[in-house]
């Protein structure tokens, strides 16, 4: 049976790649390899033993795991290499102002109407944390969320800005903590005004400093497009382990929590493309080349693994200006992320709210609800990231139980694949918006 799926495994990749290098369609080769992924994965825990699947997965995990070690290992001299060259070619250094405020509003706005949209969601479906079991899982992810908990509320505000300015850039860009990404891009933008400064100076000087980091961009770019060819392959692997592991009672058990939780991160999805076509850009060609991004985010479930893949649509596809890319695929990455950080604590802090006396519909509740998630998305990278840590800060700062965080978790791997995409998208929109409305599209 190992031998079999293994084998299946190994000849489907080989098809991936025969249509790949037929059709030369990124885009749709990782959409037919994630839908062969995520029903080969289904197959496999029907017919399968638990022994067998086990195995199998720790193999197949080579080619999806490997992928996305490959996009970590690019990611920090990616966005180091690329910002400091993106910076090196602007006019002035005033520019880096008026890109950041322009990222940043629209991602804190659009986490807003994220928020919004998901306490719309929970008074639809009528949804409440009052009745939900705790099976063995959920109890032992409680546990570990009230231990977070202890680690978050020690961290206060000014502490976790302090902690995005690098004291040892080289520390940083070994990603040894969790805000390593937003720091790099701090040190890359300190090292690319200083090359200006210098050009200032010394015209010849400035030029030989960017000459010769464009030729290093021009290098990891190169590596970067290597890495990306192997997309459809690392996605069609690791949609197999999602459909062997997902357990499909719990998602029946937790429907309406799930359906609802997609509705907003669609409904969040027609928000961006609405924004897109009010400025003058057409959302149906926008999502058709973001496409392939959006399908790793949404099997990976990782907005900083993304980030290669971020950069190169809107720069290569997107045409957004280099700067505004790398500004808003970081930033995207580890702030204002519209579904990890806008939807979820929203619907989570609407449902756990009655269960403590509290009106969740008042509008003085929606209000202070939907601005705590909005300020909070800013500092989720100095935690750790991610949904969970998300929802801790929310459900700790408006004084709720964290209860629910850990009994979700039998679902969350589900809802946390639509999440991801949702944030990836974000990004992507406030780089193109951005470049747009700056005037500033290569």
């Amino acid at each position: 049976m190992l031998f079999l799926t293994l084998a299946i495994f190994a000849l489907i990749l080989v098809l991936l790649g025969y249509l790949y290098k037929k059709t030369q369609k990124l885009g749709q080769t990782v959409f037919i390899g994630l839908v062969l992924g995520l029903g080969f994965g289904a197959l496999l825990q029907n017919i399968g033993d638990e022994g067998t699947i086990k195995t199998a997965l720790d193999w197949i995990n080579l080619v999806g795991g490997g992928y996305v070690r490959l996009l970590q290992m690019i990611v920090m001299p990616l966005v180091f290499v690329s910002i400091l060259s993106a910076i090196t070619r602007l006019n002035e250094a005033r520019s880096l102002g008026k890109i950041s405020f322009s990222v940043l509003s629209v991602l804190l706005v659009t986490t807003a109407i994220a928020a919004f949209i998901g306490i719309i969601m929970v008074q639809i479906f009528g949804l409440t944390a009052e009745g939900l079991v705790a099976g063995e899982r959920e109890l032992a992810a409680q546990t570990r969320v009230l231990g977070r908990a202890d680690q978050i509320n020690a961290l206060s505000v000014p502490a976790m800005l302090l902690s995005f300015i690098p004291k040892n850039p080289f520390a940083e860009l070994t990603g040894a903590n969790p805000t390593s990404i937003i720091s790099v891009v701090i040190f890359s933008a300190f090292l690319g005004v200083a090359a200006l400064s210098l050009r200032k100076e010394n015209q010849e000087l400035g030029d030989r400093i960017a000459q010769g980091v464009e030729t290093l961009n021009k290098l990891v770019a190169r590596l970067v497009r290597f890495v990306i060819r192997l997309t459809p392959y690392g996605v069609f692997a690791l949609m197999i382990k999602v459909g062997a592991t997902s357990k499909w009672a719990d998602i029946l058990n937790l429907g309406s929590f799930i359906i609802s939780s997609y509705i907003a991160i669609f409904l969040m999805f027609v928000v961006h493309g609405l924004l897109l076509f009010l400025s003058g850009i057409s959302p149906i060609q926008y999502y058709k080349k973001v496409m392939p991004t959006l399908s790793f985010a949404f099997s990976s479930r990782s907005s900083a693994a993304t980030i290669p893949l971020n950069i190169e649509t809107q720069t290569d596809k997107l045409g957004n200006n280099p700067a505004i890319a790398n500004f808003s695929a970081t930033f995207g990455a580890t702030i204002g992320q519209n579904g990890c950080a806008g939807i979820y604590p929203a619907m989570l802090a609407v449902m756990i709210a009655p269960t403590v006396g509290i009106d969740p519909f008042t509008v003085s509740y929606i209000a202070t609800l939907v601005l705590v998630v909005a300020i909070s998305s800013f500092g989720i990278a100095g935690v750790g990231g991610g949904a969970t840590f998300a929802a801790i800060v929310v459900l700790s700062t408006l004084g709720l139980p964290l209860e629910l965080v850990g009994l979700l978790i039998s679902i969350e791997p589900l809802i946390d694949m639509g999440r991801t995409a949702l944030n990836v998208n974000g990004a992507m929109t406030a780089g193109t918006l951005s470049s747009k409305w700056l005037k500033l599209k290569e």
